[in-house]
């Protein structure tokens, strides 16, 4: 072989796709352990309704997903959802109240007072942060504590984790880099390049009309994927690479381990990374249906901080994103439980956590008294959390790369969480096998649109 990787993710199936991209001839075998590819990625369809136990989509804004997209032949049939089209809300004071998604908005929302709109602009007179904060500590000294439900909600929606444990330098490590250079995260921003003009429209998020599981087998096609192969061992040889398997030996120059976190460190444990195991956050998605009263404004959904003390982490409205994901006549709802905080409401039966979310919400919405469809997801894959020791095991895995030629590391969590964050990854992870340089490595300023 030319290329093994290792994992039939997202990340391993966008690896292969932008090897076959750039050097068509390249021998390249993915190596699944499972009876599927498409790692955390499933759709399931009930009863006419369409509902996600792993990744509810992802934003047009990334050219390597949108390379995917329109080489696939996905682009024919994606779903838009455009983020100015649709509200995003935050339950705060048990009600929900619409988020401002442009600067200007934070002047006008009632999500904060006259106090702290002013103390936003303290960020200008702040210097960087010491150490390594967590984002509670960070945002708080920056800009104050009137932001921090706000701040909460962003990190449940994209982690569904604990701000007060989530480092800032390993979550927005171009933002900490902004704040390093230029004293402050405004006076960054201000200075910071500007990129072409996109008319100033937000960018719109992305789906399909049979869920994200079409992905997988759209990028598996024309690839060498060999499922129920259990990658045992990788051993650094001096031809390169070998790697053990439940179904033999196989060798190759480069090897792209494209698993979760806490996989690709069960099978470099031997090169000693800084830690064993990476925690998680693990969530289930109730999804419920109903009659569509026009009770469900048209919106993205809500999120729910954790002074808000909710059973749900908040609520997609999904067949309000996009069509044909309820019946005629029908709403979608779906609402996240557990989390870093409350891994114990896991534990809870079908009954209570359906129960449980109906009720919540209906102190928000005007909701009947029961929903007529109620189906309980509950996935197998936990969501990585960046605390405490990222940034050292971050830094391992550079060292990792530069001292072994031929081994690539990627995979969910390495780079990000997000369908867009894996593919750039795998796509520069595809770029170190051909000999190409690649980009400059600085950290990408993400905005956050909730």
């Amino acid at each position: 072989m030319d290329v093994i990787i290792i994992g039939a993710g997202i990340s391993g199936l966008a690896a292969g796709f932008f090897i076959h991209r750039q050097q068509p001839d390249m021998e390249v075998v993915i190596l699944e352990a499972s009876a599927r590819v498409g790692g955390a990625i499933r759709s399931h369809a009930c009863q006419g309704y369409l509902a996600e136990s792993g990744p509810h989509g992802f934003l047009d804004n990334k050219k390597e997903s949108q390379i995917l997209l329109a080489e696939t032949g996905l682009a024919e049939t994606v779903q838009k959802a455009p983020l100015g089209d649709f509200q995003r809300f935050l339950c705060r004071y048990g009600r929900l109240i619409a988020l401002p998604q442009k600067p200007q908005e934070l002047l006008t929302t009632p999500l904060l007072g006259l106090g702290g709109k002013l103390r936003l602009l303290g960020d200008i007179f702040k210097k960087p942060f010491g150490g390594e904060p967590t984002i509670a500590q960070w945002a708080e000294y920056r800009f104050g504590r009137s932001v921090l439900p706000m701040v909460d909600a962003a990190v449940t929606g994209t982690f569904s984790g604990d701000y007060e444990r989530l480092l800032v330098d390993a979550v927005m490590p171009g933002v900490r880099d902004l704040e390093k250079k230029h004293g402050s995260v405004l006076r960054g921003l201000r200075k910071k390049p500007k990129k072409a003009k996109s008319g100033g429209h937000l960018p719109a998020m992305n789906n399909f009309p049979d869920g994200m599981e079409s992905m997988a087998p759209a990028l598996q096609k024309g690839q060498d994927v060999r499922l129920h192969t259990l990658v045992e061992r990788v051993v650094k040889t001096d031809q390169g690479w070998q790697v053990e398997t439940s179904a033999g030996i196989l060798s190759a120059p480069h090897v792209i381990i494209a698993l979760p976190m806490n996989g690709s460190l069960r099978l470099l444990a031997d090169r000693r990374p800084p830690v064993a195991m990476v925690p998680e956050s693990r969530i289930c998605n109730v999804a419920l249906g109903c009659a569509d009263t026009g009770i469900v404004p048209k919106g993205f959904g809500y999120l729910a901080p954790e002074c808000e003390k909710r059973f749900a982490l908040g609520c997609m409205f999904t067949s309000r994103m996009f069509p044909g994901r309820a019946p005629q006549g029908k709403v979608l709802l779906e609402a996240l439980v557990g989390g870093r905080r409350h891994p114990e409401k896991l534990q809870l039966s079908d009954e209570e956590l359906i129960a449980g979310v109906w009720a919540d919400m209906g102190k928000l919405l005007d909701l009947p008294a029961r929903p007529e469809f109620s189906k309980v997801l509950r996935s197998d894959s936990g969501i990585p959390q960046m605390e405490k020791g990222h940034p050292a095991l971050l830094d391992w895995r550079l060292q990792q790369e530069q001292l072994n030629p031929g081994l690539h590391i990627c995979g969910f969590g390495w780079d990000g969480i997000g369908i867009n964050d894996m593919t750039r990854s795998a796509s520069k992870a595809a770029e170190s096998v051909c000999g190409n340089r690649g980009d400059d490595g600085a950290a990408e300023v993400k905005p956050v649109y909730f």
